[in-house]
């Protein structure tokens, strides 16, 4: 928290401006981020954050001949990342070897506004400019559901798969007022409901929990965030409450759910970005009780896999392995996770040098390769701060001068 310094370092090796980015769900220190310079990039963020800047990916991904404003990655697999251009197509890639395995390019006609892929990450749904959502059985390269002018107004629309697999929308309407409607996957015919809220022209940016079945709705340039339960039983969606502050947001991130204090009951949190500062806001449900609650806090998605890339890409479909927030998230099982995630993203270096003795090495040398790197991250912390040490004594020389003429 505060206020950062000028010369804090960034992940920088874009040769344009990123348009979107996201965590990889199964490595915290894993993202991948698309940009307008038509490439894909995944980092490998160290361990206790960054300590100089990082222009190295640990792979590229290239493929799209526009750029690319989508990234999502695959909710249950392993190494499976989609991405989405202006060129209109999805590539869906297996990261651990660089490989674009699906590529959907005449299925859309215009921009794509956004993917979500569904709870088992065996369909993805998306919404188009031409105001159609479709459902796409995306290793069959098909599409299983379609829904013209889902939400009349010409405006951007969401669309977001729920757990039980109906589809929640947002879009404007014929009068530009703001709408959230839910549709049945087996009759996208008409819509199970439709909310009007208000005449705002800021998209709204669905956020959703399907451990509570709660979903967010953050309009850009708003400066509330609306919030809704989803049931099973009509009207489906329930309008809760508004949180509302003075300042308009310009983004909205979002914090898993592993990520949250169960102490504190907070159930979720986002990340509000303004101009010139982000500010966590967080959702709190009170209770006197100092227990866990349970109904707050059933199973949820835990950092494992259920399956490898090349399983999905076979075929294969894994439901999230659950994990319980009883004693808080601790990332105790993430660390061994990271180290098989990291060496087969580092595999994928090795596969291109041919030479397989020089393929070997790295395998068998990897903890003394692990404590060079960590000595070398130690070193350029001890590096970073005596600099700031003798750039703090060179301005406390100068302000001791001003003193003095002052004194004088």
């Amino acid at each position: 928290s505060g206020r950062i310094d000028k010369s804090y370092p960034t992940v920088c090796g874009h040769t344009g401006p990123v348009l979107d980015i996201d965590w990889c769900p199964h490595n915290d220190q894993v993202i991948a981020s698309g940009s307008e310079d038509c490439t894909v990039m995944v980092w490998q963020i160290p361990e206790n954050g960054l300590v100089s800047s990082m222009s190295e990916p640990v792979v590229a991904l290239e493929g799209h001949s526009k750029r690319v404003g989508i990234i999502t990655w695959h909710p249950t697999a392993r190494n499976v990342l989609l991405s989405a251009g202006c060129d209109n197509q999805i590539i869906i890639w297996n990261v651990a070897t660089g490989e674009a395995m699906i590529s959907l390019e005449d299925m859309h006609p215009d921009v794509i506004y956004n993917v979500c892929w569904n709870r088992n990450g065996s369909l993805i749904c998306t919404s188009c400019k031409d105001k159609a959502i479709r459902v796409i059985d995306p290793r069959k390269e098909s599409i299983v559901a379609e829904k013209e002018k889902a939400h009349e107004g010409a405006r951007p629309m969401r669309a977001i798969f729920l757990s039980d697999g109906n589809i929640l929308t947002t879009g404007f309407s014929r009068m530009s007022e703001r709408q959230l409607a839910l549709w049945n996957l087996q009759n996208m015919e008409e819509p199970m409901t439709v909310n009007e809220m208000d005449t705002s022209n800021g998209v709204l940016l669905p956020f959703y929990d399907p451990d509570t079945n709660v979903v967010y709705l953050c309009g850009k340039g708003d400066s509330s965030i609306r919030y809704f339960e989803i049931t099973d039983e009509a009207p489906y969606v329930h309008f809760l409450n508004t949180f509302v502050t003075k300042e308009p947001q310009r983004g909205m991130g979002y914090m898993p759910k592993r990520g949250l204090d169960v102490n504190k009951c907070e159930i979720a949190r986002f990340y509000k970005l303004h101009e010139r500062k982000c500010e966590p806001i967080v959702m709190t449900v009170p209770r006197k009780s100092d227990l866990f609650q349970d109904d707050l806090y059933p199973d949820t998605a835990g950092p494992d896999s259920a399956l490898e890339a090349e399983e999905w890409f076979e075929g294969k479909n894994g439901d999230p392995i659950l994990i319980s927030l009883k004693n808080g998230y601790v990332p105790g099982k993430n660390r061994e996770f990271k180290v098989v995630k990291k060496n087969i993203l580092d595999s994928k270096v090795n596969k291109k040098t041919e030479n397989s003795s020089s393929a070997n090495k790295p395998a068998s040398s990897t903890p003394s390769i692990k404590s060079e790197a960590k000595m070398e991250e130690i070193l350029k912390e001890i590096k970073s701060l005596k600099d700031l040490i003798s750039s703090q004594e060179k301005r406390i020389i100068k302000l001791e001068e001003q003193m003095s003429k002052v004194a004088i």
